[in-house]
């Protein structure tokens, strides 16, 4: 039998007549024939409520009384629910993250899980029973009430089909036939919009809904700003292969299905645009262009719990280099604390923090298309929209600029790529499956190992998954110094390059003075003589006296993996793991789903053993 998890947010259940709503529908699954579980969320504004009666008694509660106050929040909400169905005729039973046994780690008000038990939950449904589970919270090893943070309800719900569809893995391999096809487990998230759009409809309201996008694409979104869905959540439906359903609580309407890549998303080079606003962009200038120094800047912000989004290490010259990243502005205060005494150490200085908005574009095709960056950047220009900072990913372009700026660089963007009109997966079916297909988890081989894999995995349920490290000593780089910091420019540049039919892969540009910056990015090994001569002429119209220069001794190395934002320690380790091989890192660039970096050539292989041997795999 198949199980559904259905995940209702505050907006669902904010009265009785929406509780009764989300009841009838969770009602309507069971009668299909699916087993179910809902998740719910605290009703309205309970939590914020919670929050303000908290400041009311202490300016400064402690975190864990927190979570033992915002926990009752989803408690009402479950009693609610359950009460609701038994009412319309069918059999519920709620339970509390505590009772379902949803163990998580200490940390209050953002605790991680670590495993959850399916026991209790997979005894209730045999038994016919709808079950009822507050989302949002856990308990931990001292059998403390905590609570998930940001995005917990989501969270919850994912982790709960994960949790469901190894249990049945486990139970498929017990059985003596790994070939059994087990039940599928399917997630849906019910929210107050009918899906995933190419955009912030607020923002732009001819954005379109997007019929199907893949995990990583999705990832990518939620990460920079995309709101309907957190990063965890979508971190925990890769890991574990759990297809979300994103949909309205308010009408039937298919909405918007979030699964592994298919082949037909090459097809479309860019799915959607972001905007963060809450970003502030901390720049390191005369940082020691040597081994270990990025590693000892990341370990001391990760060693404070700092999540840094955008990093970008520019190549650097006479032994100085300069790096450029971003961390949410709560953050600044922290981050600039953290940084001074390092700063003086080195010799570096911390130039003034800036307020920027940070646009993205995604897509699973800009790996195979040329001139994305070119086109993004045309249409920036035209908008007399000036580019602080570039930093590219596998499918993911970001560019910071001024915060005043924002909204109309995220409307340039969705208009230079035709985002508001229909096309695969937005619109238009043909190519698209957007009904889930399930595929194993576990595949053939040996059961015994598979069964190992499987219990593995039920612990340490949200630990990071790096999925791979890989070196190309294929590519060679072109740096361009003492470029004019004016809207245009990176324009010129790509459009140049992009004419000639030559892929950009990695980009990185970083402010290195007033009014000037320094522009890096790699292309095949094979084009670069011929990009670098097209650069060079548009360098010449732009600045005399601007310079740009080819390397082919170049290793660009990368690490895959799901929660790479979320975690703050893997920067660290990954720089940590150079610097003790005395490996130096001229280049940096991040996304959600990989970090990539640049040695030199004669160093690639000692740094992909190193790496792998860090994370391995």
């Amino acid at each position: 039998m198949s199980v559904v998890v259905q995940k209702f947010g505050g907006s669902s259940v904010a009265n009785a007549e929406r509780v009764k709503a989300a009841a009838r529908r969770a009602i309507r699954a069971k009668q299909a024939g699916k087993q179910v579980v809902v998740v719910v969320s605290a009703r309205g504004d309970t939590t914020d409520d919670l929050i303000e009666l908290a400041r009311e008694i202490s300016e400064h509660p402690p975190a864990r009384e927190m979570d033992m106050l915002l926990a009752t929040g989803e408690q009402i909400s479950i009693a609610l629910m359950a009460m609701a169905i038994n009412e319309l005729g069918e059999q519920a039973i709620s339970f509390t993250g505590v009772q379902i046994g949803i163990r998580t780690d200490s940390t209050h008000t953002k605790a991680r899980i670590r495993e959850i038990s399916t026991e209790r939950m997979r005894q209730a449904l045999d038994e016919g029973r709808i079950v009822i589970v507050a989302g949002f919270q856990g308990v931990d090893e001292k059998y403390d009430i905590t609570t998930l943070g940001r995005g917990g309800s989501d969270t919850t719900a994912v982790a709960l089909a994960a949790a469901l569809k190894l249990a049945s893995t486990k139970a498929t391999l017990f059985s003596g036939d790994a070939n059994n096809v087990r039940e599928t487990v399917e997630c849906e998230i019910y929210t107050d919009v009918d899906g995933i759009y190419s955009t912030d409809p607020r923002l732009v309201p001819e954005a379109r809904k997007i019929d199907s996008i893949s995990y990583d694409e999705m990832l990518e979104l939620a990460s920079m700003g995309a709101g309907v869905m957190h990063s965890r959540s979508i971190e925990f439906a890769k890991k574990y292969d759990v297809p979300i359903m994103v949909r309205s609580s308010f009408s039937d309407a298919e909405g918007t299905w979030i699964v592994p890549e298919a082949a037909w998303m090459k097809d479309v080079v860019v799915c959607g645009a972001a905007i963060a606003k809450d970003e502030v962009r901390i720049f390191l200038d005369s940082v020691p262009d040597q081994p270990g120094t990025s590693h000892r800047i990341f370990a001391a912000i990760a060693e404070k719990n700092i999540a840094v989004d955008m990093i970008a290490q520019s190549a650097g010259s006479g032994g100085k280099a300069a790096i450029g990243f971003t961390v949410l502005r709560n953050d600044l205060n922290l981050t600039l604390a953290t940084l001074k005494p390092l700063a003086d150490e080195l010799g570096a200085i911390i130039r003034p923090a800036e307020d920027v908005s940070k646009v993205s574009i995604v897509g699973t095709g800009m790996r195979t298309h040329t001139g994305v960056a070119e086109k993004m950047f045309a249409a920036l220009a035209a908008e007399a929209i000036n580019i602080r900072m570039i930093t590219t990913g596998d499918i993911k372009i970001s560019v910071l600029v001024d915060r005043n700026d924002g909204g109309k660089a995220l409307k340039a963007v969705h208009h230079a790529f035709g985002l508001q009109t229909p096309r695969l997966g937005a619109g238009v079916s043909g190519g698209s499956d957007t009904g889930f297909k399930d595929r194993p988890l576990l595949r053939g081989g040996d059961a015994a190992h598979d069964l190992a894999v499987a219990t593995q995995r039920l612990s340490g349920m949200e630990d990071i998954v790096i999925s791979g490290v890989q070196l190309n000593n294929d590519y060679g780089r072109i740096t361009v110094s003492d470029l004019p910091d004016v809207p245009g420019n990176c324009s010129k540049v790509f459009q140049a390059v992009a004419t000639s039919g030559i892929m950009v892969d990695t980009i990185v540009q970083n402010l290195t003075g007033p009014n000037r910056a320094e522009l890096s990015f790699t292309v095949p090994r094979s084009d670069l003589r011929r990009a670098l001569i097209r650069t060079q002429d548009v360098i010449r119209e732009i600045n005399p006296q601007g310079k740009a220069a080819g390397e082919s001794d170049i290793a660009v190395l990368y690490v895959y993996g799901v929660g790479m934002r979320t975690h703050t320690g893997v920067a660290r380790k990954m720089f940590g793991a150079l610097a003790e091989k005395g490996i130096n890192i001229t280049m940096i660039t991040t996304s959600e789903v990989c970090v990539s970096v640049v040695v030199e050539s004669a160093r690639g292989n000692d740094a992909l053993d190193c790496l792998k041997k860090a994370f391995s795999v």
